[in-house]
């Protein structure tokens, strides 16, 4: 495998746009993210996304597309999951609609749709295909797939092996929640309620409380929510990622609110632009976002932060006592009454949502009523203790901001006005080549006040109003200056703005899918981890020298002495009985997970690739 040099990396950096990819759960959402400074949205179909409640009509899709192309955002539709052998008919004239109505990606797992006959639109490989090695995703590069979404378990150098060996388009999650298993490798929904992760039913089990206990039936620890991992953040990271190659940087969350979603792109778009202008590298949409609060990642939702397996294994990164947001940290309690604390801070107002750890160190949670400096009167003062932290979950002052926030995304234009023998030529460009004209005849009274008249031409010309354009520069250049009303001039700013809008639309030019092409895969034989669920991803395996042994889970194998979790998060770890941490441990192995409905499964550990994996037991 060919390694790229230090200098071919610098130089394809120089080439390379950078997309800010944000979540939406629908069209309102996907609008607004696009408004706070998004260069991608990432958005559910009603069916086929890995996200099921997260769905929208093509109506609603091709609104955000039509939106979206004005600022040359490009809008992915997320078609990530294993299809029956009845769908994959389904899922190509969907594809084929998609594309008609303007999408610029699709993100899949399941290989079988590349055997469909599909329009030229550009083909994302999802986390779910597990593309975990620099082997795997070369061979998503030489089959033609365009772009790789990175597991999230990697780690940095793991990063920069890949984008030395490969020169396909990398994305990775920088932001959001973290699913404790592998991606496309989490057959614990399935197992337990055949709710399978692969066709975006998740139930979440890693969120669920458990007990431990090890082979002789000692309980190392009990109900704790020992699956669930923190948020990752990774916005003190960027930089390195960009050094390294990744041009797509995603925002998790599809089934989070508007709120999330504005605050979260707001922050990473100033991260994001500060690391661009410092090497002169390039955004890859349009616009300028405007928004009148400070963003605060801090300040929605998130269970507090790790920056996971980035820069290798660390110890703290599970909320094993949590699984709802916990927010920021504002102060301990002083003392208590009977229907007031004190804190040692001035921080919370009313309204607020906070939370707080018992004495049983179970999380929980009241909102403020009201607040008189640093006495609070909470809705309930049950639990609420003299020394404990309070964390604020919801800070209403800041929430609201973000609903009644002023967003707009504006594009810098610049407008012009000249004269013909019989015309008045008023002329709009912006930035890339985009230009509009509006032309009116000559039929106004001279202008007696020829200083005032023109300061009324640019006055008038450079309101942006609620348009998507702002005017930077007026260039007026005409000798008879007329006098025009300013209704008039509003006129012509409106039908020349309207011009340039469908302009742009129509110049718009969408990244073309290159062909798919047959190569070697680099495992030649495949489980029920290969999650091939119909006859077209079988297909489509054996074609690249690959014998099936199994098909995936769903087409209903037994889950017994199955792997139904492979993870880079260490139970061990997390509780300081890791061989590297306490040389000599009480407990003997195999551990046993039980769940709350007393439910058992093994969990084993091998140290030498740190790795964990949870099996069935029946």
């Amino acid at each position: 495998m060919n390694l790229k040099s230090d200098r071919e990396l610098k130089t394809s950096l120089k080439a390379s746009e950078f997309e800010l990819l944000v979540p939406a759960n629908n069209k309102n959402t996907a609008i607004q993210a696009i408004k706070a400074g998004a260069d991608a949205v990432y958005i559910g179909y009603s069916k086929y996304g890995a996200r099921v409640q997260a769905g929208n009509s093509l109506e609603d899709i091709a609104e955000v597309i039509n939106f979206a192309h004005i600022y040359n955002v490009k809008i992915y539709i997320t078609l990530n999951t294993i299809l029956k052998d009845d769908e994959i008919s389904k899922m190509e004239k969907l594809i084929n609609k998609l594309y008609k109505i303007g999408a610029d990606g699709i993100i899949i797992q399941d290989m079988g749709i590349l055997k469909c006959n599909l329009p030229p639109i550009k083909l994302i490989a999802s986390t779910q295909c597990h593309n975990n090695t620099a082997e795997k995703i070369k061979f998503m590069e030489e089959t033609g797939i365009s772009r790789v979404i990175l597991p999230r378990e990697l780690s940095l150098d793991e990063i920069k092996e890949i984008r030395k060996s490969a020169n396909i388009e990398l994305e990775c999650f920088i932001h959001g929640a973290l699913c404790v298993s592998y991606s496309g490798q989490c057959y614990l929904s399935y197992a337990i309620g055949k709710r399978s992760a692969n066709r975006g039913e998740c139930a979440q089990p890693c969120r669920r409380k458990y007990t431990l206990k090890d082979a002789n039936g000692k309980t190392i620890i009990r109900n704790k929510h020992l699956l669930s991992l923190k948020d990752l953040n990774l916005s003190e990271k960027l930089e390195d990622l960009i050094l390294n190659g990744v041009t797509s940087f995603k925002i998790e969350g599809r089934l989070k609110n508007e709120t999330y979603v504005i605050n979260n792109t707001a922050y990473y778009r100033q991260a994001i632009d500060k690391i661009l202008n410092n090497y002169g590298l390039k955004r890859s949409s349009d616009g300028e976002s405007i928004q009148d609060f400070e963003p605060d990642v801090n300040k929605t939702f998130n269970r507090g932060y790790s920056l996971f397996n980035f820069e290798g294994k660390k110890q703290d990164i599970a909320t094993i006592d949590y699984t709802s947001s916990i927010g920021e940290y504002v102060g301990v309690v002083k003392f208590v009454k009977k229907n007031y604390f004190s804190l040692n801070t001035t921080m919370l107002n009313n309204g607020d949502g906070i939370c707080f750890f018992d004495e049983n160190n179970e999380l929980k949670g009241t909102n403020i009523n009201v607040t008189d400096g640093n006495i609070i009167y909470p809705a309930s003062i049950k639990g609420i203790k003299e020394g404990i932290k309070i964390y604020r979950n919801y800070d209403k002052e800041f929430e609201d901001k973000i609903k009644n926030c002023n967003l707009e995304r504006k594009i810098p234009v610049k407008i012009k006005v000249r004269e013909t023998k019989n015309d008045y030529m008023f002329i709009i460009d912006d930035n890339k080549g985009n230009s509009a004209c509006y032309l009116t005849d000559k039929n106004y009274e001279p202008a007696i006040n020829k200083e005032k008249a023109i300061n009324t031409l640019i006055i008038q010309l450079t309101k942006s109003g609620n348009t998507e354009f702002k005017a930077e520069e007026t260039d007026i250049k005409i000798d008879n200056i007329p006098f025009i009303k300013v209704a008039r001039i509003n006129e012509i700013r409106r039908k020349l703005t309207s011009k340039l809008k469908d302009i742009i639309i129509k110049n718009y030019k969408r990244y073309e899918q290159k062909p798919i092409k047959k190569v070697e895969y680099p495992i030649k034989e495949l489980d029920y981890k290969a999650n091939i669920y119909n006859e077209k991803a079988a297909e489509f395996y054996k074609e690249r020298g690959c014998i099936i042994k199994e098909y995936a889970l769903e087409t209903g194998l037994k889950t017994k002495d199955k792997d139904l979790m492979t993870s880079k998060y260490c139970i061990k770890n997390q509780l300081k009985l890791c061989p590297k941490q306490t040389p000599i441990n009480k407990y003997k192995e195999p551990y046993v997970l039980i769940d709350e409905f007393n439910k058992e499964y093994l969990v084993e550990f091998s140290c030498k690739d740190c790795v964990m994996k949870i099996r069935s037991k029946d």
